[in-house]
């Protein structure tokens, strides 16, 4: 590619060569003719069209010479007679005649070739006699504008020195993206969009299907380096990465362009990932790059199919039918390619039959034609309708609607301008009308072709979107382009066209281009240093973390105060809410055990009350029992709070009251232990000091009393509470006891009268049998301490949703404690031993541990003056009615009577007295 100084400096010679020695230019005119394609005209349009690929280099010669030109293209003929149609046709519109003008024309071959463009460019303004054969004014006039190049570098070089003069150049193909730029380029303009809005068209097509490893072939020169570089910039912001890119020479006849083209095939055999690749190439470089291809495949043994893959070609040969004539879709694969918009053919495909009827010469002031028709046949001329028949049909072939839409477009631009000035000005006389007028027309001013508006941007293109065509062959080799949807700049889009090859547009979706396979959901793209982003690892995303979609960089966080994700999650899964369900196995089992706690408890109650007067119920300590089975339900009650999803008050409620009642339950046994000792105690001393004690009331209102100032001072402080445990997959609603401290505490309270309890009855624990209530509530005071002991390790070291269920057995077990061993003992007499359940029996009993603990006690006493104790006899009758007298009321209910008093003096009386 020509740097911009270097070609600035060929513009600079060429300009210098001409003015100061022009006789040179002439001289060098006879080394190879110039051809061209002339109409008179009052205007003349000029018109620059690569007619020929290539030129023929001689040497290293240093003489300015003309080189010939070389491989003939026959859709750049096809566009140059376009221009010639359009030309005529606008002469017959009511447009010229109302202005009585006509315009001619002025086509010359840039040969694909800088210098030979610059110096067709020179002739166009620049006034020569190339017309005195003609003996008419209008050859000697300079051109009013131009339409061409076809490609960009050309474009570049020949708008430099049009600029010059002002002189307007309308494009029809040349794309690049530096010819917008209006303080380098003023005078050029184009009718087709720029190369951003195909990049960035190539770019949606690419993330659409999903593919993001691509390869590029581009050819070199300012529109393919251009193009490489916005696709390039474009790509990376939509994470699109490029595998490789392969830059071939600019001429086909260069010397390094087939090893250039080899090393790009080899390229694309080796990167088997790659199904897809971009093109900005020539159409011959094409050619050239799939005929290698081919080979390579077949030297390497391996089938056809390993070099299918899915072409983008851009517009510089997504429409070429001489690229489709040397390969099969079978070979190259699927071609999707990017064509400017297209018009109406109907105006050019008369043209081309009134070429193939021979009505008239055309190849009079054409030599383009006339070489043309050289190639069929030299002997016959144009006017053999056989020829003309054949040559026409081949024409039809190389016909490009959409490059063919823009050279109408450009003509009719040119045609409006100068109707525009002339209404108003003498436009018969030569010189006139000035280029740089046209030029601000074309600038301000629509224009119209077919009935549709169009008008140039403050840029000076014209964008009307793209075609998407799928290349596809008609059996006989013939490649047919199918427009599958439209592309629209203006917001980026795609609109599908029904067509037969939708389909296989739509199936490319299925073909995969990717450097690393896509990472699925739950899984998150690592990309190794220095490699391509588009090359990556697959990493599971970590706990809690989770993707949702494919090719994700990272992964996204879970809210985890709600939300939990195992690893290589695709979604966050709701923490479960966690509590002791009422539907839960072990929670049904210890409500049924409270619920049947509460049952026995309210039938022993009524029980009780029933038989209320018997001594065994009065033993059992009368209307306090049915305190104590009252305590028994509550406690029982507070069970059911530990079960269910947890509120504020339900926290706040269970263990104040379970604290409270059963502190009631502990307290009135205590005062029943007191009374029972306090009954069978002989020892003098020692029932004064109970008797003085022996204030049940109170004593129950105390120690009730340092239970609620302790549970006040819990709930108002630190009171316990409604919380959520966050735990990794769910969410543990749980009561927090708010003071562990005040929660120890009240239960280190109830322990304390439950020790006193138990030391108290372990004193009376050799109580008649059938009326021991000092040996149960010993064992039921042990059980609750044990119990409670075991409770408060297991307790600290449980945590999850059955931490409830361990205070809920602990309990269930005290409660079950002191209802067995308290009441069903009582309640078998009751049902089962009715006949000791009497007040003969109970005497009976009374009496005779009565009489055996005075014996025990007077024997005690005589040993302690005596070492030989005197031997005595007590009258037996004397001694019942004495020990019936005094304990039947102590041991059935509180003493009534002092007689308990004087029990050991009389007995020792009736001992001495006896003696």
């Amino acid at each position: 590619m020509a740097s911009a100084p270097a070609l600035a400096l060929l513009i600079f010679l060429h300009i210098t060569l001409f003015i100061v020695s022009p006789d040179t230019g002439k001289a060098a005119e006879g080394v190879a003719s110039v051809q061209r394609a002339t109409a008179p005209g009052d205007f003349i349009i000029g018109g620059m069209f690569p007619i020929h690929d290539d030129v023929e280099r001689r040497g290293n010669s240093l003489r300015p010479t003309i080189l010939p030109c070389i491989r003939f293209n026959e859709e750049a003929l096809v566009k140059s007679l376009a221009m010639i149609n359009t030309i005529e046709v606008m002469n017959k519109s009511p447009l010229m005649t109302s202005v009585n003008i006509t315009l001619g024309y002025r086509i010359l071959d840039s040969c694909v070739d800088v210098s030979t463009a610059l110096r067709a460019t020179e002739d166009f303004y620049l006034e020569t006699d190339c017309y005195k054969d003609c003996n008419t004014s209008a050859c000697d006039q300079p051109v009013i504008a131009v339409v061409g190049a076809s490609y960009s570098e050309i474009s570049i070089a020949t708008a430099r020195l049009l600029t010059l003069q002002m002189i307007p150049q309308i494009s029809y193909s040349s794309t690049a993206v530096i010819l917008s730029d209006k303080s380098r380029f003023p005078a050029f303009m184009r009718t087709v969009p720029n190369d951003e809005h195909q990049t960035a068209a190539m770019v949606t097509l690419l993330s659409n299907h999903k593919w993001n490893w691509v390869g590029v072939v581009t050819t070199d020169g300012d529109y393919g380096r251009s193009a490489l570089d916005h696709f390039v910039t474009r790509a990376a912001k939509n994470g699109i990465c490029v595998a490789f890119k392969s830059v071939l020479p600019q001429s086909v006849s260069n010397q390094d362009v087939m090893s250039a083209i080899r090393e790009a095939a080899e390229t694309i055999t080796n990167s088997p990932k790659v199904q897809v690749i971009l093109s900005f190439a020539k159409p011959a470089h094409m050619t050239y790059l799939f005929r290698e291809l081919k080979e390579q495949t077949l030297r390497a043994g391996q089938n056809l199919e390993s070099m299918r893959r899915v072409w983008v070609a851009s517009d510089s040969w997504s429409s070429s039918s001489i690229v489709c004539k040397n390969t099969t879709l079978e070979e190259i694969g699927h071609v999707v390619g990017f064509n400017f918009k297209m018009g109406d053919m109907s105006s050019f495909a008369e043209y081309l039959s009134r070429l193939e009827t021979a009505e008239h010469n055309h190849t009079t002031n054409n030599s383009f034609l006339q070489e043309f028709y050289m190639q069929f046949n030299g002997t016959k001329g144009p006017a053999d309708p056989e020829l003309a028949s054949k040559a026409v049909n081949t024409l039809r072939e190389h016909i490009q609607a959409d490059t063919i839409l823009g050279v109408e477009m450009a003509v009719s631009a040119i045609a409006h301008a100068v109707a525009s000035i002339c209404v108003s000005r003498d436009c018969e006389t030569p010189g006139k009308v000035q280029p740089w007028e046209a030029l601000e027309k074309l600038q301000k001013q629509e224009f119209k072709l077919r009935e549709k508006s169009y008008k140039f941007d403050k840029n000076g293109d014209i964008n009307q979107g793209y075609d998407v065509v799928m290349w596809r062959s008609d059996g006989r080799n013939i490649c047919i382009h199918d427009v599958v949807a439209e592309y629209h700049p203006h917001n980026n889009t795609f609109t599908p066209i029904r067509h037969s090859t939708l389909n296989l547009f739509l199936d490319l979706r299925h073909i995969v281009s990717k450097c690393s396979n896509s990472c699925v959901p739950g899984e998150f793209k690592k990309t190794v240093e220095g490699q391509h982003t588009c090359c990556y690892e697959c990493i599971n995303c970590t706990e809690n973390y989770y993707s949702n979609d494919t090719d994700m960089d990272q992964c996204r966080s879970c809210d985890t105060n709600t939300e939990w994700s195992p690893e290589g999650s695709s979604s966050c899964i709701p923490k479960t809410v966690r509590f002791f369900f009422w539907q839960d196995g072990f929670a049904v089992v210890l409500v049924t055990f409270a619920a049947l706690g509460i049952l026995l408890t309210l039938l022993v109650s009524a029980l009780f009350l029933h038989q209320r007067d018997t001594p065994v119920v009065k033993a059992a300590g009368g209307p306090l029992s049915q305190v104590i089975l009252f305590s028994l339900v509550v406690s029982y009650i507070s069970v059911m709070l530990f079960v269910g999803q947890p509120n504020d008050l339900q926290c706040k409620a269970r263990q104040v009251l379970f604290g409270a009642s059963f502190t009631l339950c502990v307290s009135c046994i205590l005062v029943k232990t007191l009374k029972i000792l306090l009954a069978f105690q002989f020892n003098p001393e020692l029932q004064a000091i109970l008797r003085k004690l022996n204030h049940p009331y109170i004593i129950v209102t105390v120690c009730m009393a340092g239970q609620f100032v302790i549970c006040v001072c819990w709930l108002v402080f630190k009171s316990p509470f409604k919380d959520v445990t966050r735990q990794p997959t769910a969410l543990l609603k749980e009561c927090n006891e708010g003071s562990y401290l005040a929660f120890g505490v009240m239960l280190g309270y109830i322990a304390v009268l439950a020790f006193v309890c138990f030391i108290c009855a372990f004193k009376g624990r050799k109580l008649p049998q059938q009326y021991n209530e000092t040996k149960f509530i010993t064992f039921s005071m042990l059980l609750y301490l044990i119990s409670w002991l075991l409770f408060v390790p297991v307790y600290v070291t449980t945590s999850g949703v059955y931490l409830p269920a361990v205070e809920m057995v602990v309990i269930l077990i005290s409660n079950y404690g002191i209802l067995s061993c308290h009441f069903f003992p009582k309640c078998y007499i009751i049902l089962f031993k009715k006949e000791q359940n009497t007040k003969s029996a109970f005497r009976k009993k009374l009496y005779e541990y009565s009489s055996k603990s005075a014996i025990t006690e007077s024997e005690s006493s005589g040993s302690q003056q005596q070492v030989n104790p005197p031997v005595f006899v007590l009258g037996a009758n004397s001694l019942k009615s004495v020990v019936t007298e005094n304990c039947i009321e102590n041991c059935i209910d509180l003493p009534r009577s002092t007689s308990s008093q004087h029990l050991i003096p009389r007995l020792r009386h009736e001992r001495s007295n006896s003696i």
